[in-house]
């Protein structure tokens, strides 16, 4: 099975226990680097952003709920958006954050339609990362930014001795225990060791024309937010 279908069928399958397996092994942190992103974000106060890997639309939330922003989210697992969209309806939001099928490799929206893009945690699932992120600057309004929040590459003893460890053996056992899916968060410590990070994801970032790109390094290296202009 090609890797976008695989991913997506994955995470159709664990769409109903992700939110919780998601602040569970993170001891709730992912809640603090998404709302590190989304203050990066509202720095240009955006009007129009896209969300993409949205998911359960727990960033695309966020961000509403601090700058008011209307958001656009894409995703290609159907069962993750429904979730997100049952959690938008019961927030009120259905009329500000719109959730639908989109792969971010083949984007349909027209040039220059977004302020703002953004993903958490989705540039690692790509098929061809360059393309992703092309596409990103693509559909991003001149002077927009595009916003990365992705796992990345401690460096320093003891962290990452004790992270390793962590994410090798108590992420996929834990994950596999309560999502009861044998591989999903066997997937996530392996994708994050083969991930560039750090001035090696930056170059990528740079290569697809963006500008001014830069790193904000979270919880010692754990996360990483990468930020790119389009000046052009």
């Amino acid at each position: 099975m090609p890797q976008k279908e695989s991913v997506k069928a994955m995470f159709n399958e664990i769409s109903g226990k992700y939110d919780f397996l998601n602040h569970f092994l993170s001891f709730g942190i992912d809640r603090l680097w998404r709302g590190r992103l989304v203050k990066e974000i509202l720095k240009s106060k955006p009007l129009h952003v896209l969300d993409l890997a949205t998911g359960t639309a727990d960033l695309a939330m966020e961000l509403h709920r601090r700058g008011g922003a209307k958001v656009t989210g894409a995703d290609i697992s159907e069962n993750m958006m429904i979730v997100g969209r049952e959690k938008i309806a019961k927030a009120g939001l259905s009329d500000t954050i719109k959730l639908i099928y989109g792969d971010a490799e083949n984007l349909s929206f027209p040039d220059e339609n977004f302020d703002a893009v953004m993903i958490a945690f989705g540039v690692r699932n790509f098929e061809h990362l360059e393309k992703g992120i092309s596409e990103m600057r693509r559909v991003l309004r001149k002077g927009g930014q595009v916003m990365i929040l992705e796992f990345s590459h401690p460096s320093s003893f003891p962290l990452k001795t004790l992270y390793g460890f962590y994410s090798r053996y108590i992420i996929p056992l834990m994950g596999r225990m309560i999502s009861s899916h044998p591989s999903a968060y066997r997937y996530l410590p392996e994708t994050v060791a083969a991930f560039p990070s750090g001035e090696e994801f930056i170059k990528i970032m740079l290569n697809t024309g963006l500008h001014d790109c830069k790193r904000i390094s979270l919880s010692g290296g754990i996360a990483s937010i990468y930020l790119g202009t389009r000046l052009d």
